[in-house]
């Protein structure tokens, strides 16, 4: 058995901003970019054309929404502003050390996050009460281009951590994206199920299953 959790809103809660549009336009102002008039309808704007569950690094969407404004500016600004408007302050939650301490028991771990945004998954782990060892392997939807619920992200999840798609339990509080492992053949543990503190429990009742 290997076992996945979700990191945002299962294993931390984080302060994400309430309109990401105007706090990136704030860091873009930060950076001498000059912010177009209508930059809520530039960034509401589709600029990129991804296939379907591949994911979009946040600051190349910005970098596309200047430009298709006519924005000359310093392509490392969109990067550095977006990365500075979600530098979040970040919680453990309850029960998600013995979550972690439980699947460790059982062999290998990783974290599996849909984050668009590049760096935002390390400087969590460094706010919380986790660190990158915890893990045995960490795989961003920004690191490998796919997002949940998409089966390639939990593919590449079992694959780094050398079980069988089927053999994966993820662990996280979406059902439309943690759900996804179940496509593959995996098993999802969703909080809306059961709370963190009863993972322990549920992933020794996995491993007694025949």
């Amino acid at each position: 058995m290997g076992v996945s959790f979700d990191l945002f809103g299962t294993l931390v809660t984080v302060d994400r901003p309430a309109d990401p549009a105007a706090a990136i336009a704030t860091e873009l102002a930060n950076r001498d970019v000059t912010v177009p008039d209508d930059w809520a309808d530039a960034y509401a704007e589709p600029h990129v054309d991804a296939p379907e569950g591949a994911e979009v690094p946040l600051p190349a969407h910005v970098s596309r929404a200047l430009a298709s404004r006519d924005v000359d500016y310093d392509h490392n600004a969109a990067r550095r502003a977006v990365v500075a408007a979600f530098d979040p302050a970040v919680e453990t939650r309850s029960g998600a050390r013995e979550a972690i301490a439980a699947a460790r028991e059982r062999g290998l771990i990783a974290l599996c996050s849909n984050c668009s945004v590049p760096e935002l998954v390390g400087r969590t782990l460094v706010r919380s009460d986790f660190e990158r060892d915890d893990f045995d392997a960490v795989v961003t939807s920004v690191g490998c281009g796919w997002r949940k619920p998409a089966p390639e992200i939990f593919e590449l999840t079992a694959a780094k951590l050398d079980v069988d798609p089927a053999d994966l339990v993820h662990v996280g509080d979406d059902p439309a994206t943690d759900g996804g492992i179940e496509a593959v053949g995996g098993t999802a543990l969703l909080l809306e199920d059961a709370s963190l503190d009863e993972i322990p429990d549920r992933l020794a009742r996995l491993e007694d299953e025949p």
